[in-house]
């Protein structure tokens, strides 16, 4: 992985991952024009909740917010991957996001999705087995400097292609989960209450 991926990643964060954002960015984006992402859900490298993840019935997407982009930005795109999983597998990739300073709502369904790891167009919910230990999610936000004409359904590969050369600006937010130790710790035994 480039250093200056490393240096923006939470420590311990696998360095073989292959992540999208080291093929079509470099420190020279990464920030630029004060680019920032955000979520109201978690702060950057904390802990995603079980309601966005496999663990959890009726999960959806985390809520996403982001600054305004460099002058120039076209578009704005998102590729989500789990860091600590072979080959940076593809939570989910999004674009037709407007060239401005903007948000997804949590479950929001954005303009155009893509392909994720299992080949559904839609937020792949994190499933971290408990002897995997913690993994570390990487939301990766690109502006662009042209609008893309990818049609709705593509796949991570064909995404970077159109990326390739036209990443004006990136932003990075990571968030880590893994499995609960306990699944039933909310649960109160009926016979247990006090009248």
């Amino acid at each position: 992985m480039a250093e200056w991926l490393a240096s923006v990643l939470p420590a311990g964060c696998p360095s073989n991952t292959g992540l999208s954002i080291a093929r079509v960015a470099s420190e020279k984006h990464f920030g630029r024009g004060g680019l920032a992402l955000t979520s109201p859900a978690f702060a950057p490298g904390g802990e995603l909740d079980p309601c966005f993840t496999a663990d959890e019935e009726d999960a959806v997407a985390p809520p996403l917010e982001w600054t305004a982009p460099p002058p120039g930005t076209q578009e704005l795109a998102i590729i989500v991957e789990d860091a600590s999983a072979d080959a940076a597998t593809c939570h989910w990739i999004v674009w037709g996001l407007p060239g401005q300073k903007g948000k997804l709502l949590e479950g929001e369904v954005p303009p155009r999705v893509g392909k994720n790891g299992v080949g559904n167009s839609e937020w792949l919910l994190p499933s971290v087995p408990k002897e995997d230990g913690p993994h570390t999610f990487v939301f990766q936000l690109f502006a662009l400097d042209l609008p893309l004409t990818l049609m709705p359904g593509a796949s991570r590969d064909q995404l970077i292609a159109e990326l390739d050369g036209h990443v004006i600006a990136a932003a990075v937010l990571t968030a880590t989960y893994q499995a609960s130790d306990d699944e039933n710790e909310n649960w109160v035994d009926e016979g247990d209450e006090t009248e």
